[in-house]
Formats: structure tokens, sequence, C-alpha cells
């Protein structure tokens, strides 16, 4: 599901209709909020593809960080798969090659960076530590 990560209500505040579903793991059932009006998810699937290929910066501390964090919530979601569905593999390639820069960050020498954002990069850490 999309929006595994964030709950029901924060979707709902933001103005995005989910619905709730229980989804079977095989070895635990888990509660999921995917989206359910298609357009908002194209344009959420849009943003990640605009993040990582179109409006791409080479430096993290100059991406958008409510970009960079649906990027993050995505991965954390395991929904990249369905977001990239779309791509040619070259943009495939690329796109996952940005995601693994991203990944392979240290959040703590992120923050440490002038100007940088110490919450957003401390949310990544719990993310990823």
């Amino acid at each position: 599901s999309f929006a595994a990560s964030v709950s029901g209500k924060q979707w709902y505040q933001r103005r995005v209709r989910v619905t709730t579903e229980k989804q079977n793991f095989v070895v635990f059932d888990m509660t999921t909020h995917p989206l359910m009006d298609q357009a908002q998810k194209q344009q959420v699937i849009r943003k990640i593809q605009e993040t990582l290929l179109a409006r791409w910066v080479n430096d993290p501390q100059r991406i958008e960080k409510r970009s960079l964090a649906l990027v993050y919530l995505a991965h954390a979601s395991e929904v990249l798969e369905q977001a990239f569905a779309s791509l040619s593999d070259d943009e495939y390639d690329l796109a996952m090659k940005r995601v693994r820069e991203l990944l392979d960050l240290d959040p703590d020498t992120e923050a440490a960076k002038e100007g940088a954002d110490e919450v957003f990069w401390g949310v990544v850490a719990s993310f990823f530590k």
C-alpha cells in the first residue's frame, strides 16, 4: 500500500482521501491506508519521479525537504517499485541509483552541515538506523 507509514488521520488532514484495509503479510496482518483518489496517487508518484529525475540536484541540502521526505517515506513504505513502474529502463536505473545515494547518506553528517535542517535529518536517521 502506498501510504502504510502515514496514518489515515494525517492524510485526511491534508485532504487526501484514503481507506483503511487489512493486508495479510503472511506472518502478520497490518492495517494500511491506500490512496483512493487515483489523480492524487498519480500526483504523488509524479512528484517522486520528478524529484529523482527532472529536478534532481546533486546536493540533498538543496532538494526541497517535502520532496526529499516523500522519497524517504516511499522507500520506507516499500512502494518505490510501484512509483517507478511507468519509467523506462534507463530512467528506472537512474532513479534507483539516486535513491541509493540518498539512502547511503549519513544523516548525522548531513545534519552537521551549515544550513542543514537538523530535525529533518534526525527523522531520516530514525527511519533507517
